[in-house]
């Protein structure tokens, strides 16, 4: 247990918000809604894999933020063989975004380890994610109320990997960081370049995959425990 530890920075997405989950929500009201000959678990297969790795450029400014949108969407319904035009595209990005937010699903143990944590911490997010809908976010999942400040990419100006982004969130927490540790589930977003820009980290690996073990690692939320 680090007793210096004044400051915890969490992820949002996959993390403490269930975004998988979330996600599948609004593309099942999607389809059923719209476009009823597309098999939900189909398209998840294979859209998981494709937005991850988008993601992935969007995070190390290989991508624009609406190739992002339309990408991961074109290349699923590649990968599915479902001809899909640019227009309907186009509008599933924009519906999939608006009903994202209207379910809003945490990982088991999120709530009850920021109960935990915030008598004894000041907690903060640090998110790539876009603003206007990561706010809604953590407004419609009651988590606002146990942030001091939420630091996201536009705000910032680079995303995480990036150390701008954990200089800038440190600045904004009145904090420093050696009394700072970041938790999350992107070993190179949220790990290395929290590790890189000088700040303790613990990864989230809730899906369990094979990582190095000299990192600090938990598997469900309330593992936190452990190190804090």
């Amino acid at each position: 247990m680090n007793t210096n530890i004044t400051d915890i920075f969490f992820d949002l997405d996959h993390t403490l918000w269930d975004f998988d989950k979330n996600s599948q929500m609004a593309f099942d009201r999607i389809f059923k809604n719209n476009f009823g000959t597309i098999k939900i678990d189909d398209f998840i297969e294979k859209y998981l894999p494709i937005n991850q790795e988008c993601w992935r450029l969007y995070q190390n400014d290989q991508i624009t933020h609406q190739e992002l949108r339309y990408n991961r969407l074109k290349l699923s319904f590649d990968a599915l063989n479902y001809s899909m035009t640019d227009e309907n595209i186009d509008q599933i990005a924009n519906d999939y975004i608006e009903f994202l937010t209207d379910n809003n699903y945490l990982f088991d143990g999120a709530i009850e380890v920021l109960e935990y944590l915030k008598p004894k911490y000041k907690l903060h997010i640090i998110t790539n994610g876009f603003a206007a809908v990561q706010d809604k976010k953590i407004n419609n999942a009651l988590l606002s109320g146990y942030f001091s400040t939420i630091t996201n990419s536009e705000m910032a100006g680079v995303k995480k990997p990036n150390s701008i982004i954990f200089d800038y969130a440190v600045n904004l927490a009145q904090t420093s960081k050696q009394n700072s540790i970041m938790i999350g589930d992107d070993l190179e977003a949220d790990v290395y370049g929290a590790l890189n820009a000088g700040l303790d980290a613990i990864f989230f690996n809730a899906r369990k995959i094979e990582a190095p073990n000299n990192y600090k690692q938990i598997n469900h939320l309330s593992e936190l425990k452990k190190y804090l």
